[in-house]
Formats: structure tokens, C-alpha cells, sequence
């Protein structure tokens, strides 16, 4: 089955799937604020984003969305419990320095926490690593390993262990190639994942 991409990203077009109308979203490591803006007019939800490249909140404040400079790993300690329905983080949970305490950030501020992030575990990123010994490089993972923003390599399998630990409830999991979905052997087949989870 093809996604059909939003924003030319097949990620964010399961994101929008998962929020309902009129929510009140966190956007994490939001970039411009493209994700955000969608949702507000596709989606008319309450939206603010974090960013901490200066640049890319002014381009966020541009397209008319709430956006405020700051570190994701320390800069939810402002709002309080529940403040949002979603929490958002897309294709930074990898980059971050202590994910555990994002997650656990993103649980606190909102009732439900949607995570889409590249599955290491993805079959090219094996067989690259494997037939040149090296650092795998892919269309996905197209750095050197020394300018990678990547510092946590994980995988499906590694996060849904995760998740168990910390006695999580997965209330949807959902995994992309290109933009096709997969239904079987995502820790092999996928090359990005989205979950929505809560607190059990």
C-alpha cells in the first residue's frame, strides 16, 4: 500500500494520519514549522513547535506558526503536565543527547507522544556496514561518520524493547520503505518508523 507523501515526506503524512481535528500539538525539533502549518490548515489544531537553529524559527514564524528557539532536551520544563494531546518528534530522536529523558519529557506534556525515526536496523544499512566495513552509508544515511548528526543508532526492535522497560502502552506503530507501508518484518523492511504511544 503507497502513502501519499505530505510535504514531500512520507513520515509526516502518517503523522497527520494520527492527529485528529482540532488538537493541540507540540512539534519537537520542528524546523520551519512545515509540519505545523499543515496540521493548522489541514488539520485546524492548536499548534507551537520547538527549534533551536535561530534561522529555521524565523522561517517557522514566517508561515504564521508559534515557534520559540530553544533545546528540546531542556526546554520543556516550562509546561506543565498534559498541556498538549500530542507531542511530536520527528526524525530527531536520534540526534538527541539523552533520548530517555526526551521521551519521558514528551510523555509528561502530553497525553499521547507520536516518534518517527530511521530504523538502523533497515537491511541496506546492514548490508552496507557488512560488505565495506565501514560506517554504513545509504540514500537514508548519506553522511560520513564524523559529520553525522545521528549519535544513537537504533532500530524497531530496539525501541520496542525500549518501550516495554519503561511499561509504555503502544497504541500505534506504523513503518515506511520509500512510500510503500510494511506490514511484516519491520525491523528488516523498514526504513522509517512512526509510533504513537502513552503512558500504561
Amino acid at each position: 500500500m503507497r502513502v501519499k507523501e505530505v510535504l514531500g515526506r512520507g513520515d509526516y503524512a502518517l503523522i497527520g494520519e494520527l492527529i485528529p481535528q482540532g488538537a493541540r500539538v507540540l512539534d519537537l525539533g520542528c524546523g520551519d514549522g512545515a509540519l505545523l502549518a499543515w496540521l493548522k490548515e489541514n488539520k485546524q489544531v492548536t499548534g507551537r513547535g520547538v527549534e533551536r537553529q535561530r534561522s529555521l524559527v524565523q522561517d517557522a514564524v514566517a508561515r504564521g506558526v508559534t515557534v520559540y528557539q530553544g533545546d528540546i532536551e531542556a526546554g520543556l520544563t516550562d509546561y506543565p503536565d498534559k498541556a498538549f494531546d500530542y507531542v511530536v518528534l520527528s526524525q530527531t530522536l536520534q540526534e538527541t543527547r539523552n533520548p530517555q529523558l526526551v521521551l519521558d519529557q514528551m510523555l509528561r506534556v502530553g497525553q499521547h507522544a507520536i516518534v518517527a525515526f530511521p530504523n538502523f536496523g533497515h537491511w541496506r544499512v546492514r548490508f552496507a556496514h557488512l560488505t565495506s566495513g565501514r560506517a554504513p552509508r545509504t540514500p537514508l544515511f548519506p553522511y560520513n561518520w564524523y559529520e553525522s548528526p545521528n549519535i544513537h543508532f537504533l532500530t524497531v526492535q530496539d525501541f520496542e524493547e525500549f518501550v516495554q522497560q519503561q511499561h509504555w502502552k503502544i497504541e500505534r506503530r506504523m513503518f515506511l520503505a520509500g512510500d510503500r507501508r510494511i506490514q511484516n518484518l519491520p525491523n528488516l523492511l523498514a526504513e522509517i518508523a512512526v509510533y504513537l504511544f502513552r503512558r500504561g
